[in-house]
């Protein structure tokens, strides 16, 4: 099975369009509950995500409810990474470092992100790691299942 890791602006992105047909990261997300992929993920990603889902803008739009019970699937559901992999300086930004350490880590297969500068910088793939963005990694999904 296709394993991943998503960049916390994909999973955001996802959250707000879990509901909207035509939302890629949306869909993205449903497949992974459906099961069609292993999302790996991190407390480093994770972390960012719940500083981006306590801004006013997400809680206009979702509850705390739905806010927590976002948090605990992705702790509890995704496969949780622990950095084993130390990348420096390879990424435009250090936080970027971290998410592809995270990929390393994990052993996935893609890295799904929608950084522009970051894919530029790194190109398609890094140590044996496919980086595409969305619609790619949509369209992988829909040929996989």
């Amino acid at each position: 099975m296709i394993s991943a890791v998503l960049d916390a602006n994909i999973i955001t992105s996802g959250i707000l369009g879990y509901r909207n047909p035509v939302s890629i990261p949306g869909a993205i997300l449903r497949l992974w509950r459906q099961g069609t992929f292993i999302l790996a993920t991190s407390k480093h990603i994770r972390d960012e995500v719940k500083v981006a889902l306590s801004k006013s803008y997400f809680k206009k739009h979702l509850t705390i409810q739905e806010i927590s019970r976002i948090q605990a699937l992705l702790q509890f559901q995704a496969k949780q990474t622990v950095i084993t992999e130390d990348v420096h300086e390879t990424a435009t930004h250090f936080e970027d470092d971290l998410v592809l350490a995270v990929v390393v880590s994990a052993k996935a297969d893609y890295l799904v992100t929608g950084d522009g500068p970051l894919l530029r910088k790194v190109g398609n793939s890094y140590q044996g790691v496919k980086l595409v963005n969305p619609n790619d990694f949509l369209q992988i999904l829909k040929q996989q299942s």
